[in-house]
């Protein structure tokens, strides 16, 4: 294999190999695998641009050389593609997927950039809320209580229309009639 592209000669090299990085992208191939020879070239290419000394690099397992390794992986179909991180596998891709593989190499190659980890890229959350908070900082913790009671809608105004439309329909000689017309009817137009 030319350039950046190890191949395996054991499982103990295997092994090895896998300690040596953070990320190994590996390729079960068959001499004989048709498929496998129409993506070799796209490995390449992603194994020349993408590799990076001890952060990702690029394996070939030849299935039939190696049947302990690819037996070890479940490895049944040829071309298969193991994106495998501090040796556990992350991703599998199964067939002659150019796409596929490319975007599983970028995924690789980015979160083994060397740049902050993913925990801290992003702001943070507090348990049990949404994106936003539930108050603003400087608001009292009463001021919900409040905005019910005063408010547009609030707990007052509802408690002054059920009160108003009882009485109005219940001293009425046509309560159904008396409360469709009162102006505390939420229908109503004001």
């Amino acid at each position: 294999m030319p350039g950046k592209i190890v191949s395996v000669t054991s499982s103990s090299h295997f092994s090895t190999l896998l300690s040596q990085s953070t990320y190994t992208i590996v390729d079960f191939y068959a001499d004989w695998c048709g498929p496998c020879k129409a993506i070799a070239p796209v490995f390449q290419s992603l194994a020349e641009k993408e590799t990076k000394p001890g952060k990702l690099q690029f394996v070939k397992v030849d299935v039939d050389a190696q049947q302990e390794v690819a037996r070890k992986y479940g490895v049944s179909a040829m071309p298969t593609f193991l994106v495998i991180k501090s040796s556990s596998v992350v991703e599998t891709i199964r067939g002659a997927n150019p796409s596929a593989l490319t975007a599983a190499v970028r995924k690789a190659a980015n979160d083994s950039g060397g740049s902050s980890p993913a925990v801290f890229q992003t702001k943070g959350r507090t348990l049990g809320s949404s994106s936003e908070p539930s108050r603003p900082v400087n608001e009292s913790p009463l001021a919900g209580l409040q905005r019910l009671i005063v408010g547009n809608g609030g707990f007052s105004d509802i408690a002054v229309r059920f009160v108003a439309l009882y009485v109005i329909s219940l001293f009425a000689f046509d309560g159904f009639k008396a409360a469709e017309n009162s102006a505390f009817n939420v229908r109503a137009r004001r």
